[in-house]
């Protein structure tokens, strides 16, 4: 069956129960009783959230059975709670990986190229929670289909409530990156970087930029702000980072570096590099281990900022597994059907999570988006099947 169709199949048909129950008022929510004892007490500390998407296809066993893999995520979880049973369902990455932004397994193909039906984590926290457009972000690595995880196509919610959106360059938007291509990168010479400074000021507008309802211009204070943080990735580090996985290296050092200028209430991670394991088992684990190497950097750049130390919460985890076993190329596909591809884990760390935990109970990756809901206030997320991972509240 066509992903596509079944996937809009099931919009049409549940079109009006789901706008019902995505309308209905949260006082009104709040105030049924029933609703109180599905959720865990919140406390009120965790202010940021980081959700990482460790995408590619990563297989559990190489990594929480591979220590020597992963020694930053193993930092991390000590910190946290570990969820070594993640159960998903699409082995196609961008529904997988859409799947953990929705709250909802989707159905999209792995060749598909058009946004979700379904809403995703960004536009509920804009338009039900009221963030504002310069804190909900999300760094990419997933190319084009990773763009499409800003936003949805859901009529009520969609591109007016979207992710402020990068790419592992530091290149918001597709028509900024335009804009760019034409300027040429900067040269580390002062002057030059003023003139082109000023050339981005005047080039960023709505493409590149998610503005508030109502607001027709960006506030030039966050233009500049953008415009500098740009010209910093283009002239900076990472515009050295090169080999396997550098794509996932810029999209994980570009979202910390984001965190420590803007920070923001919600950043997004999609990570896609590891997909080499159907060539190379061993340039897949030489992802992972470079990708875990940039974990730990952003893990220590909360921890060493004073203001997200003891706010910010990070989900890890990715949106399928890999086959039990290698191909004829020594490599790993992902269509065996094995606990191997279809049972992932969680890494989950917070200042409103238990410490140094292993929550041994059977999740669902679609369980991540109410959690980071519920994180934000959302007594009962509305419209998603996924539900609140209570085991990981202290």
């Amino acid at each position: 069956m066509n992903p596509t169709a079944s996937s809009r199949r099931r919009f049409l048909a549940s079109s009006a129960a789901a706008a019902g129950a995505l309308a209905l008022p949260r006082a009104v929510a709040g105030s049924l009783p029933w609703l109180e004892g599905l959720l865990p007490r919140l406390g009120t500390k965790t202010e940021h959230v980081v959700l990482v998407a460790f995408a590619g296809g990563v297989r559990k066993q190489d990594v929480l059975d591979a220590p020597q893999n992963v020694p930053n995520l193993l930092r991390i979880a000590a910190q946290g709670v570990t969820c070594p049973a993640v159960r998903v369902e699409n082995v196609g990455h961008y529904g997988a990986a859409l799947s953990i932004f929705t709250g909802r397994f989707e159905a999209m193909g792995i060749r598909e190229n058009e946004p979700g039906l379904d809403p995703t984590i960004f536009e509920r926290l804009r338009k039900d929670h009221a963030l504002a457009a310069g804190d909900v972000w999300l760094s990419t690595a997933s190319g084009a289909q990773g763009r499409l995880f800003a936003a949805s196509a859901h009529p009520q919610y969609g591109p007016d409530y979207a992710a402020n959106l990068l790419d592992g360059d530091g290149i918001f938007n597709p028509e900024l990156k335009k804009v760019l291509d034409g300027l040429g990168k900067p040269k580390p010479e002062a002057e030059r970087e003023r003139e082109l400074l000023e050339r981005l000021s005047g080039a960023i507008d709505e493409s590149a930029l998610v503005l508030p309802q109502g607001q027709r211009a960006p506030d030039p204070q966050d233009v500049q702000r953008v415009a500098g943080f740009v010209l910093d990735q283009l002239a900076g580090r990472n515009a050295q980072i090169s080999g396997p996985g550098a794509a996932d290296a810029k999209a994980i050092r570009t979202g910390t570096d984001l965190l420590r200028v803007f920070k923001p209430r919600v950043l997004g991670i999609t990570l896609q590099s590891a997909d080499v394991a159907h060539g190379s088992y061993n340039a897949y684990v030489e992802v992972i281990r470079r990708n875990d190497e940039e974990l730990g950097r952003l893990w220590d750049a909360i921890q060493q900022d004073d203001a997200l130390r003891d706010t910010t919460a990070v989900f890890v985890l990715p949106e399928f597994g890999r086959d039990q076993d290698l191909n004829e190329r020594n490599g790993l596909d992902h269509g065996d059907g094995s606990k191997a591809l279809l049972e992932v884990f969680l890494i989950a760390a917070g200042p409103d999570f238990k410490r140094g935990k292993v929550l041994k109970d059977e999740l669902r990756s679609i369980d991540v988006c109410p959690t980071v809901l519920a994180l934000f206030g959302e007594r009962a997320a509305r419209g998603v099947d996924g539900k609140v991972i209570r085991g990981l509240f202290a």
